[in-house]
Order: structure tokens, then C-alpha cells, then sequence
């Protein structure tokens, strides 16, 4: 754990408490495996970030970029190598990825999204983060900002030494907030974590040990 050097400002966007509690119940029954990814969940979010995306930017976007920030200063080494970024939805944070790696695949289950993405994410895929169209240890980094956990999934396509950014936006108070021993124990195989918190939110920067 690296100490906080980029404070928490005031006006925090606190989500709903009984809608992000219940989120957060979901996204940590997730990644334990203690409840099943099924198509009906993915049709759901599918159609609800669609409806959301043409005003997400304004209505829902925190605008704030510190955690990430913070974990491209201080969270590496980090490759120099394409990063897939999960979730990336209207590719908000892409042109910061882009400033660290080379190429930025933008990945979403949000048709929607992707196309409000348009001006930040030059590379956009819809894919379900499930079932990655990525081949076995065929990436060095991949993002996730804000969403949910599919540890078989990141510990497949990742390579040997490849890094998983794991941003929360809004720290323990965001919806989909997992924390970086849970995220660790979830992956395959042997974990650790560089992480901090940054402004609301936190992060980690996770590798194979």
C-alpha cells in the first residue's frame, strides 16, 4: 500500500445507496464465482448503458481521473505495449492510456457507448468482457475501470508478465468496488498488488508473483 499523495476533494458523487449496495453484492458474488455471468445479465447492462450513454458524460461521468492517473505515476513498471481496456464505455479515460502505451483497444458490451467513444477511442470492439475475442496470454496490460471482474478471463489473455489496472472511481463507495486482496484472491494463480488511493477513488496494479 503506497501512501495517498493526491488528496480527496470535496463534493464526492455518492451513488444511491440501495442501488450501488446492490451492485456491489453482485460484483463481489461475481468474482468469487459464487454466482454464474448469464445472458440475461448481459442483455440487461447491455440495453441499460445504452439507454444511458448519449447523456453518461454529463449525468454520470465523475470527470475526475486521479486514481488512474496515480497508478500510471506510480504503479509501474508498466509495458510498453497495447493495453485492452474493458469497459472502457464512452472512452473517458482512453486518451490517458493512450499517453502510457501505444494503442488503446477499447473494448464494451455497450453498442452505445462505443459509438459515444467515437472521438477518444480510434480502436472500439464490442465484446462481452466474459468471454474476451483475445487469444491465450496474448496481452501485456489490460484496464478496468469501474467494472466487473472476470478473473478467468484476465488471467488468460493476460501473459506471463502482464499487469491488471484495477480502478475504482469512487473507492469503496462506487458500485462495482472490489478491493485488491479480493481481486487478487479471484485470479488464478499467485497475485500482487501495487495500490494506493487517489482522490475518491483507489487503485491497484496487479501482477503474477
Amino acid at each position: 500500500m503506497l501512501p495517498r499523495i493526491l488528496p480527496s476533494p470535496d463534493g464526492k458523487p455518492l451513488p444511491p445507496k440501495d442501488t450501488a449496495d446492490a451492485f456491489r453484492v453482485f460484483a463481489q458474488d461475481l468474482a468469487a464465482g459464487r454466482r454464474p455471468w448469464t445472458a440475461a445479465e448481459a442483455d440487461f447492462l447491455s440495453g441499460l448503458f445504452d439507454q444511458l450513454a448519449p447523456a453518461w458524460d454529463t449525468t454520470e461521468a465523475t470527470g475526475r481521473d486521479d486514481p488512474l492517473r496515480d497508478a500510471l505515476t506510480r504503479g509501474g513498471p508498466l509495458p510498453y505495449a497495447p493495453c485492452l481496456e474493458i469497459g472502457s464505455g464512452t472512452g473517458q479515460f482512453t486518451p490517458l492510456l493512450a499517453s502510457t502505451f501505444p494503442a488503446v483497444i477499447s473494448l464494451d458490451l455497450s453498442e452505445q457507448m462505443l459509438c459515444q467513444a467515437a472521438g477518444r477511442s480510434p480502436t472500439r470492439l464490442r465484446a462481452d468482457a466474459s468471454a474476451l475475442p483475445v487469444a491465450d496470454a496474448s496481452v501485456a496490460a489490460v484496464a478496468a475501470i469501474d467494472m466487473l471482474l472476470f478473473p478467468a478471463e484476465i488471467a488468460r489473455v493476460l501473459s506471463p508478465d502482464g499487469v491488471l489496472l484495477w480502478i475504482n472511481q469512487l473507492g469503496q463507495d462506487g458500485p462495482l468496488y472490489l478491493q485488491a486482496g479480493d481481486v487478487a484472491a479471484a485470479l488464478p494463480g499467485d497475485w500482487r498488488a501495487t495500490q494506493s488511493e487517489a482522490g475518491w477513488g483507489s487503485w491497484a496494479v496487479l501482477r503474477r508473483s
